[in-house]
């Protein structure tokens, strides 16, 4: 019993921390992160690969704690209907949330959650979330013709967008792998012994019920 309590304090310890300390880096050294416009989604890779490599039930609470940090810290502007610019509240959360739950489940059965899927992962759900963010910006512009044109051609969506975000976020998950295998919120001893049978059976005394 207190073996398992040490466990749990150990993972929102950790989380804690990285949640705190990753957010603050993202909102104050956004220069430093980005290259051509783009810059590495810390946040995100983050949120993606405690998915992948911690199950569903962390990876979707961090995933929604992640998001409400950035809705407070940096929430996305729009042009509503009516012409004035309105900053929305929950899109971080719902990207996040949705980043969690697809990375807990990308191909973890066959895969195990090893680490070179893990980049795959990672390069997986940044497109999505970036095509997907083209998307509905273009989309809007047709619901809301206040919002003016969209601009973008195919090269820079895909090119000087999707690609070159993903291959910051990719750079950037060497680091973020490292710290959750070196200073995660599970033990090392831990780590080699877990399989998608062991977080299954955890998540009933996971850290979210304590």
């Amino acid at each position: 019993m207190m073996m398992n309590q040490r466990k749990l304090i150990r993972k929102i310890v950790v989380y804690a921390v990285y949640i705190l300390l990753l957010s603050s880096l993202q909102v104050s050294y956004p220069n430093r992160l980005g290259f051509g416009g783009q810059t590495a989604d810390i946040t995100f890779v983050f949120v993606v690969l405690t998915g992948y490599f911690y199950g569903f039930k962390d990876g979707v609470i961090v995933g929604l704690i992640m998001g409400l940090v950035r809705d407070c810290l940096a929430p996305i502007a729009i042009i509503g209907i009516d012409g004035t610019v309105h900053v929305t509240a929950g899109i971080g959360m719902l990207v996040m949330f949705l980043a969690g739950a697809v990375a807990s489940s990308f191909f973890t059965k066959r895969m195990h959650r090893n680490i070179p899927f893990a980049f795959v992962s990672i390069a997986f759900i940044t497109l999505l979330y970036k095509f997907s963010g083209h998307f509905l910006a273009y989309s809007w512009t047709f619901l809301v013709p206040s919002a003016g044109s969209y601009d973008l051609g195919v090269y820079e969506i895909v090119v000087r967008s999707s690609l070159l975000q993903t291959l910051l976020n990719l750079i950037a998950g060497i680091p973020l792998l490292v710290l959750l295998r070196f200073a995660g919120p599970v033990g090392l001893a831990e780590q080699r012994n877990t399989s998608d049978d062991v977080i299954k059976s955890n998540e009933d005394t996971s850290w979210l019920q304590i």
